[in-house]
Parts: structure tokens; sequence; C-alpha cells
């Protein structure tokens, strides 16, 4: 018997709607992370994009264990000489509360350009409105 490969264009790809509100960061973004890459799928091949669309919606209600609302602190590098900048995860979450979301699934994600793709099949909205109903997603239980 010979083992069966994905092919990117033959993969049929599902909606699934997220509801963030009270549920833990961390649980959510393996959650989403497996489906984003298609693992819960038995036609998952490594090298292709056999994952589905993710919409998370009430990203600015989603809860944090232990200090992390207080103490956490997001890095990023201008690329110039002294150029490091910090942003705390509360002015974060009043100001792009989607951002939180999105950058715990990207750490969750391979890098490099499959990995890339892979992120933009992830959307997150701050409120419970999104733009994706003509899709008819359906529910993702965490």
């Amino acid at each position: 018997m010979k083992t069966e490969s994905a092919k990117a264009e033959k993969v049929e790809r599902r909606w699934w709607i997220v509801d963030a509100e009270d549920v833990v960061l961390g649980r959510m973004a393996t959650k989403v992370a497996t489906v984003l890459r298609g693992k819960h799928k038995a036609i998952f091949t490594p090298h292709v994009d056999t994952g589905d669309f993710v919409v998370v919606v009430n990203a600015d209600k989603v809860k944090l264990t232990g200090g992390k609302g207080e103490q956490k602190i997001y890095w990023r590098y201008t690329g110039y000489m002294g150029g490091e900048r910090s942003t705390s995860l509360k002015r974060q979450r009043e100001e792009h509360p989607d951002r939180i979301i999105t950058h715990a699934v990207k750490g969750m994600l391979p890098k490099g350009p499959l990995g890339r793709k892979m992120l933009k099949k992830l959307k997150v909205y701050g409120g419970s409105a999104h733009p994706h109903a003509a899709q008819k997603p359906e529910a993702l239980k965490i």
C-alpha cells in the first residue's frame, strides 16, 4: 500500500468560529493552531497547508491566568540602534485586543512561508460582530 500525500488544490476547507469570552488564552490558542495547521484531519501532511479557517470573536474578553494581565510585556525591535519597544498586555488589550490572540497562535505555527500562509486563515475580532456570516462558520468547542 502507498501512503497518500495531500495535494494543496484538493484540500476542502471549512470555517470555524470560536467565542473567546471567558476562555483561557493558551488553551484556546493551541486548539486554534491545531485547526489552522490541519492536524485534526486524517489527511494531514506536514508540508501542505491542510488547515481550515478560524474566526475568533470577543477577543477583548479572553481570560488570562496568574498575573499576566498586569505583568506580561510584548517586546519588538524596530531595526534601529536602541529601537527596542515594549507594550504591556493591559495596553494591548485596550488598543488592539486581536493582536493578543494572533501573537499567541503565531508562536504555535511553523516558522516560514507555510506558517505565514496558515496565519492568514485566522480572523480575530474584538467584539461579537464579524463579516464572515456568509461562510456559515460552525462552532468550535474548546
